[in-house]
This record gives C-alpha cells, structure tokens and sequence, in this order.
C-alpha cells in the first residue's frame, strides 16, 4: 500500500475574490497545509491539480455566447457555461498563494483543449485524452488517494470517479473540501455519488489517526 495525497483545484479563481469563486473556498487551504504536513510525516506523496485553460476555452460562457451559470452542449457533452476563469499564465490560475506549494511533488494540468471541459485530474470530460496523472502515480507504485479540493461537484467528484474507475483505493477529506452549489444540495449529492461508487468519505482528524 502506497498514499498519495491528490489536491484538487486549489487556485486563486476558486476562492474569494477569484472569477469563479466557491463560497469558503480558502478555508480549504488550512486544511490542506495540514494534511501536507502529515503526509510529510509519512513519506507520502503529494500531487495536485490545476485548471489551465486558454483564453478562447468554449466552455467560457463569453466564448460561447450563453449565460453564465446555464446549461448546454459543448462537442456533444453536456455543459455548463463558465465565468472566465483560471485562464493560463494568470494570477487566478495560480495555487493559491498560502498552500505550502513547496511540498508538493508534481502538479499537472487540465482543461488546455479549448473543445471541452476538464473537471477530472485525470480526463476530459469524454474521457477522450487524459493527463500525465494516472501514468505518474502508476510510475511511483501508488495504491491509494487521499483527494480533497475545489470543487466538491465537479472537479473533486470526477476525479474521484475516475480514481475509483482506475482501480485507486479512494478517500475524499470531506472538510478540505467546498462546492459551486448552482443547487443548494449538488455537494451533498456529490459526496453521496462518490460515496456509493466506493470511495471512503474521513474528516482531517480520522485521515491523521490511519
């Protein structure tokens, strides 16, 4: 059995004050400074994920002539239609400014195809290409994911899914964790789907004591 702790998203656009902001989404930072130092302790590995997409990504409401917030197609995919966000070489697209970034081993990125939306760490959203995540985790024998992030129903969800899916025993760090909510309950849906495909839902407190 070997760990690797996958942080999600934890960028400057998905906190307060970002373009695509979730409500308490900094929170999220303290947390995961926390579970760093532990996994530190351990011999873990840590990774991330980073939204980094171009100017001209179509899934930019802007970009595709829709309402932010609505729902549509994008390449025959269902879609929701963004505000611009965690554009490439931004402010907003940087890890935020008080994760102990330092620790972290490898970050890899998503969502540069200007075609179709990336929330998974590992895929787009038809699983049509995937990120360098998967064969570098396989490269450092790791087992088992400890994933937590921004945000709880999107991106944290599908790339647990996918995790799951990859054959990745599977934990989401539920209070480093926050959500979009364009429904008040998708969080709690989110957790509830990861839940029931298999992964194991711990606070920090039960993620230190294992």
């Amino acid at each position: 059995m070997k760990t690797a702790l996958l942080l999600i998203d934890l960028q400057n656009d998905f906190c307060p004050g970002g373009a695509l902001a979730v409500a308490e989404g900094d929170d999220t930072i303290a947390i995961a400074n926390l579970a760093i130092e532990v996994c530190r302790a351990r011999n873990e590995v840590i990774v991330a994920s980073q939204d980094w997409h171009p100017a001209n990504h179509r899934s930019f409401a802007v970009n595709s002539h829709t309402e932010v917030g609505t729902l549509g197609q994008l390449k025959g995919l269902p879609q929701v239609w963004w505000p611009v966000h965690c554009v490439q070489e931004t402010y907003g697209a940087e890890l935020h400014v008080q994760l102990n970034r330092q620790h972290i081993a490898a970050v890899f990125r998503k969502g540069e195809d200007p075609d179709i939306d990336s929330y998974s760490a590992f895929f787009d959203n038809g699983h049509r290409a995937q990120t360098a995540l998967h064969r570098w985790l396989q490269f450092q024998g790791i087992t088992h994911l400890a994933i937590m992030g921004l945000a709880t129903d999107y991106c944290v969800k599908y790339s647990v899914l996918d995790a799951l899916n990859l054959g990745y025993h599977t934990q989401v760090i539920i209070d480093g964790c926050r959500g979009v909510n364009l429904q008040p309950l998708d969080s709690q849906h989110a957790l509830t789907e990861m839940q029931h495909a298999g992964a194991q839902l711990v606070t920090l407190s039960q993620f230190i004591q294992q």
